[in-house]
């Protein structure tokens, strides 16, 4: 019987670490959601930080959005990161380490300075001064963007989305049984959104403008990444 406790323990201690990381990532990934968990209809968005149309949704279609639909209830928001290069993962992480209830307001603040941090000469420092304003300490700033767990799992669900559910652009937006690829009008989203609340289908859109693409990537993220941090 001895023996066998002490078997039990060092596996235990053995487990744990890994446990631990295991638990801290998982948590880090759960889902994020704007709205009433109960609402009716549910959109889930897959969007890239560095992706100029979906600044473009979350700067100018997103409040008309929030006010008509998420803030009365009627809808609510999942958004699941599909970053599109490695400054875009970076942001994806950092957005994740805050706190979830800063989640959307942080990733407000990164879609309307897009053109500042995602172009600059050294992001990392654009990067923690936004993290700052939500509230993550340098250290944590710090130990986030090392945290390669972290940066495996969101470049595998986005993978997971590639392949399993069609995702190769972004923005793109599942509502019910329909989907909008691109940067549509909140007209658009209406008639999606009415029509999936009275339980009838909508008039087909018109045409978005582009989506930004993603092809066959998400194999060389984890070394872009890396190499990305090393020239910097």
């Amino acid at each position: 019987m001895a023996v066998v406790l002490h078997f039990l323990a060092v596996v235990v201690v053995t487990l744990m670490p890994a446990l631990g990381v295991r638990a801290a990532t998982d948590e880090l990934m759960a889902e994020r959601v704007l709205g009433n968990p109960d609402a009716p209809v549910t959109i889930i968005e897959y969007s890239s930080l560095t992706c100029p149309h979906c600044a473009d949704f979350h700067v100018h279609t997103l409040p008309k959005l929030k006010a008509a639909y998420i803030d009365t209830g009627k809808v609510r928001l999942i958004f699941r990161d599909f970053p599109l290069d490695p400054r875009a993962l970076s942001a994806a992480m950092v957005a994740r380490c805050v706190e979830p209830n800063r989640y959307f307001g942080f990733l407000e603040v990164l879609f309307r300075d897009q053109e500042t941090w995602a172009v600059s000469d050294d992001p990392v420092r654009e990067l923690k001064v936004r993290a700052r304003l939500a509230q993550l300490s340098e250290a944590a700033f710090n130990a986030c963007l090392a945290n390669e767990e972290l940066a495996k799992a969101i470049t595998e669900r986005a993978k997971r989305a590639h392949e399993q559910e069609g995702v190769r652009s972004t923005p793109i937006f599942f509502i019910g049984e329909r989907t909008l690829r691109g940067a549509y009008p909140f007209e658009d989203f209406k008639s999606v959104i009415d029509a999936a609340l009275d339980g009838g289908a909508s008039q087909a859109p018109r045409q978005p403008d582009g989506g930004s693409q993603q092809e066959g990537a998400f194999s060389r993220m984890g070394q872009a990444l890396k190499q990305w941090w090393r020239s910097e």
